[in-house]
């Protein structure tokens, strides 16, 4: 894929809620504020460690887009080179 569609389809999500899915047990759910070549910036974010609940990174997502995001950081950057995917969170089909 061309790195400039990358780009411009990255712009087009600043400052929506977006879902970030991370190589890690982690999921970040929050508005796309900023982005750079190392980090992508979320505000009003919920960082969720998938190891405190018993539920799956699917149903913690969609439970997010039906009842709001749990905000429990109000700035966090997340290093680009964990995120597996990033959606934004209107895009998640329930």
């Amino acid at each position: 894929m061309d790195s400039a569609l990358v780009m411009s389809s990255l712009d087009a999500l600043v400052g929506q809620q977006v879902v970030l899915d991370v190589s890690s047990l982690y999921v970040y759910v929050g508005t796309l504020a900023a982005i750079d070549h190392r980090y992508l910036v979320l505000e009003e974010a919920d960082v969720h460690d998938l190891r405190d609940t018993g539920t799956t990174r699917e149903v913690y997502v969609l439970e997010a887009k039906r009842h709001g995001v749990s905000v429990n950081r109000r700035r966090v950057l997340v290093n680009r080179d964990e995120v597996v995917s990033l959606s934004a969170l209107a895009d998640v089909v329930e």
